[in-house]
């Protein structure tokens, strides 16, 4: 029993911990298809989450923006050592975004945003070779985010509003390498939280020297989620065990980090508008995760995240008046560190292809496309610090992955 406690400490800790390496930046149609720019871009109300000091300068009184994305990922990897190649079931996300703006009068404007930062879903077969770190996981977090707007001069403006974060997580896995019930079938453990809460903020300023040239600095807060009260579902443990085991309670807490945005765009002409993108991400926060369980055993897995960069460069052209075309590429550096590569994060430095478009179907509503393609370098990495025994056994292999990203919404306005 004693080692089942210990095999289920570390499974919750990489439940809980698989946000902590991935950031889903997909917050609107507009910037996404402009290579997921915005801070210092004026074009809808996708402003709320990348500058909210920007809504004073919407040119309408009202306007709506709504939108999803299918997040079609694919992962590879294989150890060549062990003979071992297993690729993920393809499975399918889709994060979504809501934003409002009403302009009060012409220094004042309020706004609201509901969106998913964090979340997504990988699904490796059951009982791969690295069943004892993941088999799936699913994971959502949604935002929701008032803002407003005070314009202090025609040229600068500041804005900001509270968050608010609620999510969940469903996770299993294999609770060690070997361990199998009398009929041979491997002990799992699947791990159903939700309801997790937790407060931050975002803040920002806007500047426009000229009609035609606009800086931008957004800072989201860190969040952390606090799970508490944790529920843990054993299967087919050996009989020895069977019969005495009950789920164990945990509390745990998880940052989910800072962010930094730098962003500046310049009008060429009525045709043409290009913008780019600083974002620092603090996930030096994410050092690592306490687990304290109702039994009183406390346990720490290492992550030791370093802070990361996203460069960013989106273009606009407007075809007709009511035909824009948009494209854009972001690289985007990794957070993990060598030898903290865990398979339910496999997240290499990625290159991010970009494009998309808006027809105007009418005066007040326009029809948004996107497209992303995210390729992940190859990565040869492992995990070092799983632990079985009392001991360190490292999983690693070559991990290839991509994904496709579509996504469609409407912007309505008055």
């Amino acid at each position: 029993m004693k080692k089942l406690t210990l095999l289920a400490m570390v499974l919750l800790i990489s439940a809980i911990s698989y946000a902590g390496g991935y950031r889903i930046a997909l917050q609107g149609q507009k910037q996404l298809a402009m290579g997921h720019t915005g801070v210092a871009v004026i074009n809808s109300s996708e402003l709320v989450f990348f500058n909210p000091a920007g809504l004073t300068y919407l040119d309408k009184k009202f306007t709506v923006s709504l939108g999803a994305n299918a997040v079609f990922a694919n992962i590879s990897f294989q150890n060549e050592q062990y003979g071992w190649h297993t690729e993920d079931n393809n499975s399918v996300s889709t994060p979504f975004n809501v934003y409002a703006a009403y302009k009060i009068n012409d220094w004042a404007s309020v706004g609201l945003g509901v969106y998913t930062p964090y979340g997504s879903s990988v699904e490796y077969p059951t009982d791969w070779e690295g069943s004892h770190l993941i088999n799936d996981i699913s994971l959502s977090a949604i935002f929701f985010q008032p803002t407003l707007s005070i314009k202090l001069h025609d040229k600068l403006s500041i804005g900001g509003g509270p968050i608010f974060a609620t999510g969940s997580v469903n996770f299993n896995r294999n609770i060690d390498r070997s361990t199998t019930d009398v009929n041979g079938n491997r002990s799992n453990v699947t791990i159903d939280d939700s309801g997790i809460t937790a407060w931050g903020y975002n803040i920002g300023m806007m500047f426009r020297p000229t009609e035609k040239f606009t800086l931008g600095v957004d800072y989201r807060s860190k969040i952390d989620m606090n799970a508490e009260d944790g529920d843990a579902d054993f299967q087919n443990l050996p009989s020895a065990v069977a019969g005495q085991y009950q789920s164990v309670a945990f509390d745990a807490s998880l940052p989910l980090p800072a962010e930094l945005s730098v962003g500046a765009s310049y009008t060429i002409n009525e045709k043409w508008l290009v913008a780019f993108d600083y974002n620092r991400v603090y996930w030096n926060a994410y050092e690592a995760l306490d687990v304290i369980f109702s039994n009183g055993t406390e346990s720490l897995n290492p992550r030791n995240y370093k802070n990361s960069s996203v460069y960013r460069l989106g273009v606009q052209y407007k075809a007709t008046p009511r035909f824009i075309l948009r494209g854009g590429y972001y690289f985007d550096e990794s957070p993990v560190r060598s030898g903290y590569f865990a398979p339910e994060t496999p997240r290499n430095d990625s290159n991010n292809f970009t494009g998309g478009f808006t027809f105007k179907i009418s005066d007040r509503f326009a029809l948004d496309a996107s497209f992303l393609y995210v390729h992940f370098d190859e990565v040869d990495e492992s995990y070092n610090y799983y632990q079985e025994n009392g001991q360190n056994v490292p999983f690693g292999g070559t991990y290839k992955n991509n994904a496709f990203v579509p996504g469609l919404g409407i912007t309505y306005g008055f």
